[in-house]
């Protein structure tokens, strides 16, 4: 399995190398590497560490769940061998997990590879919150207290997240995304737990812990058609190597609205399995689902990343 999905991966960061010389990425800049799902990153990030040396950083809020080694692409373990990797799989469904989270543990990585004590980390993912909160600052809002955590999931499975949504400040209410229930429950979650809204908390934002100046920022923008086609390969690859099996072994405490739940395809998969939809029918809703993921997260790079080293595939 792991050499169907290594040679997958070597296959698609062929076109990267043609016109990109990671020679010149200069030794003392942290690398950093953006795109949709299904461009390449993980490829370019493996090629760079094996060739220049560093550590894979996952910056991908999907990959970090230990339940989701196919489904949410996470390097192979044969990829792992190459090249150190940190911050994937090392999170269990059901706990607390955020990009203020994720920020404090890529924190002293950077610390050390600043002193000189540790290796030049080389951030790969395609979340784009994660990687802007990184190179623009994040709001060191309060942990929200757990019995507000819990009132938020109760009122979120028994009516839906809209009576939350309706409750927020009108600035917060501008900024969040109302199809996106967990953006609205955590907006909710701050405001009831600090009497702040969440857009008044990002305002007051503290220095970026990677300001963009200070790294070499890539952003890999495929084809449109191109993506798509990929994105559907990569998917019924996926269903080869065994992803039904992972979901098949999550399905006891499968939860739609918890964080490690929105790794893309699984919803549909679980309804396969719930005996609601076919396989083919499945497979189609979850490529759909994937490439509609990969057009939002183009949306956010084209807004929140112009300053980034563009390499473009036509």
């Amino acid at each position: 399995m792991s050499q169907m999905a290594s040679g997958f991966n070597l296959n698609r960061s062929l076109w990267i190398t043609a016109v990109f010389d990671i020679d010149a990425l200069p030794a003392h800049r942290p690398v950093l590497i953006a795109g949709a799902t299904a461009s390449g990153k993980s490829a370019l990030a493996l090629e760079i560490a094996e060739k220049s040396g560093g550590v894979v950083v996952n910056a991908d809020a999907l990959q970090v769940w230990s339940c989701w080694r196919l489904l949410s692409a996470r390097p192979t373990q044969e990829d792992e061998t190459r090249a150190a990797h940190l911050l994937y799989g090392h999170r269990k469904p059901g706990e607390d997990y955020s990009v203020g989270a994720w920020l404090r543990e890529i924190g002293p990585l950077l610390a050390a590879f600043r002193r000189g004590a540790g290796p030049r980390p080389i951030i790969v993912g395609g979340t784009g919150l994660y990687l802007t909160a990184l190179t623009e600052g994040l709001a060191e809002i309060p942990a929200t207290p757990a019995e507000i955590r819990v009132q938020a999931d109760a009122r979120r499975q028994a009516e839906g997240h809209l009576g939350m949504f309706a409750e927020l400040d009108p600035a917060t209410a501008a900024r969040v995304d109302p199809l996106n229930p967990m953006r609205v429950q955590r907006a909710w979650e701050v405001l009831q737990a600090t009497g702040r809204g969440l857009a008044d908390w990002q305002d007051d934002t503290p220095p970026p812990l990677l300001p963009l100046a200070e790294a070499s920022a890539l952003l890999l923008s495929p084809d449109r058609d191109t993506l798509a086609k990929r994105i559907d390969r990569r998917f019924a690859a996926m269903l080869d190597q065994g992803a039904l099996d992972e979901v098949r072994a999550i399905l006891p405490q499968w939860d739609a609205g918890a964080l490690w739940a929105k790794a893309i395809g699984a919803p549909e998969l679980v309804a396969h399995l719930r005996g609601e939809i076919d396989l083919p029918t499945a497979t189609e809703r979850a490529q759909a689902a994937s490439r509609q993921y990969a057009k939002r997260q183009r949306t956010w790079f084209r807004a929140r990343m112009g300053g980034w080293h563009n390499i473009l595939r036509t």
